[in-house]
């Protein structure tokens, strides 16, 4: 699938770094031609954005499951997987399949296993993985507890110029806990950790970051005292990023009162000031990403008591909606708001991506960020419905989708 008649898109709000103007984009052969006060040319198929929003196709970082249709829904046009598959992503013939296996209307870009099976002892052939077609290296749903095995990653990494996606909860004090240690974890009577135990990993795998002068990305941070962590980092210069999902803005352990298992997330819900903590960071930069971590569980996992259930939501189709309900609360602003969804993880995994600009792919999604709709679990297209925002009004929608200049919805 290829473009073939040059296409532009007119009478919309174009979304680029520096805000937002009036004005077109410009498709030719796959890549922006030429965006802003411009007409369509003889032969160009042409769209009427109606004054809706024009801006890049989302980048989504750290997905544990590609749903075409759930990322075409959620205006997605590629997806950072992570390595936790069956079997995972620890040898370079398994990323080089998963690099071609969304083509040509979806592109997904595999996060390499940092571990032979994701084991956390011995580390993979992350240089030959990068050859395959891995744009990262990820821990996956688990912490690297030998410091060791962790530096020389790291090490190694920085070498390739390989960012490390790493999931933050120091194991020897999770353990079995799927709950956050507190008022609601005690009523409910759940296994739980302490939240600290997100700042002793995110501190030593900073050290060791700065160390090893690698590019570090924590993938979900969820505590105040993680988002210190981070910021502390930065000032001193680190290479040092911080993503989380909607799920840590949008709600906080409350969301666990009936033992709905739609809410058992890894890291698990916080407490309502760790949930205002992640707010303020999204507002001041902190963090840098917005991802889904789209993982859906279908009734054998999730139809279970709280402490036995699988956890993960579905999270592709609600992205879009979820970080727009920051633009409407004036937390951050529409530039913000592209800038967490696509730009910053695009440059994260080093695609050219992400941004209205010409020379870039013409990934392009049209936003109606007024256009209302109810989530519903049991109308997604994803394989599962498994989303704790079941029943929520919520408002913003991606009305059309382009791949690569090629119009998908």
């Amino acid at each position: 699938m290829k473009q073939v008649t040059p296409a532009t898109i007119t009478n919309g709000r174009v979304v680029t770094g520096n805000g937002i103007t009036q004005g077109s984009v410009r498709l030719v052969d796959g890549l922006i031609e030429a965006i802003g006060d411009i007409a369509p040319q003889d032969g160009d198929q042409t769209v009427d954005a109606k004054g809706q929003l024009i801006a890049p196709g989302i980048v989504d970082l750290g997905v544990f499951s590609v749903d075409k249709a759930a990322c075409h829904f959620g205006g997605i046009t590629r997806a950072a997987l992570m390595p936790d598959q069956s079997p995972p992503l620890d040898l370079p013939s398994r990323v080089n399949y998963i690099a071609k296996s969304g083509k040509p209307d979806m592109w997904v870009h595999p996060l390499a296993a940092a571990t032979r099976d994701l084991g956390g002892q011995e580390l993979a052939e992350i240089g030959l993985m990068k050859e395959a077609g891995a744009r990262g290296v990820a821990t996956g749903r688990k912490w690297i507890a030998d410091s060791g095995v962790m530096l020389r990653l790291l090490q190694y990494a920085a070498m390739l110029d390989l960012v490390v996606v790493s999931h933050a909860e120091d194991s020897g004090l999770t353990g079995e806990a799927v709950a956050t240690a507190g008022e609601m974890a005690s009523r409910l009577g759940l296994p739980s950790a302490p939240a600290e135990a997100e700042a002793l990993a995110i501190a030593r795998d900073i050290a060791l970051a700065e160390m090893s002068g690698a590019r570090l990305h924590v993938r979900q941070v969820t505590t105040a005292a993680g988002l210190d962590l981070i910021r502390g980092a930065k000032r001193r210069g680190a290479s040092v990023t911080a993503g989380v999902t909607p799920a840590h803005f949008m709600l906080s352990d409350l969301a666990t009162a009936e033992f709905r298992t739609f809410a058992r997330l890894s890291p698990p819900l916080r407490n309502e000031a760790d949930r205002q903590a992640v707010i303020t960071a999204i507002a001041d930069g902190t963090i840098d990403v917005i991802a889904s971590g789209h993982d859906p569980r279908g009734p054998e996992d999730k139809r279970l008591p709280f402490a036995d259930a699988e956890p993960g939501m579905a999270g592709a189709e609600t992205l879009l909606a979820m970080t727009m309900n920051l633009v409407r609360d004036e937390v951050i602003d529409l530039a913000r708001a592209i800038e967490l969804l696509a730009r910053n993880p695009a440059r994260l995994l080093g695609v050219n991506a992400g941004d209205l600009a010409p020379g870039y792919e013409a990934d392009i999604v049209l936003i109606d960020p007024d256009r209302p709709w109810i989530v519903d679990s049991a109308k997604m297209s994803a394989s599962a419905g498994n989303t704790p925002f079941d029943g929520q009004p919520t408002q913003s929608r991606a009305t059309a989708l382009w791949k690569g200049g090629v119009r998908l919805i």
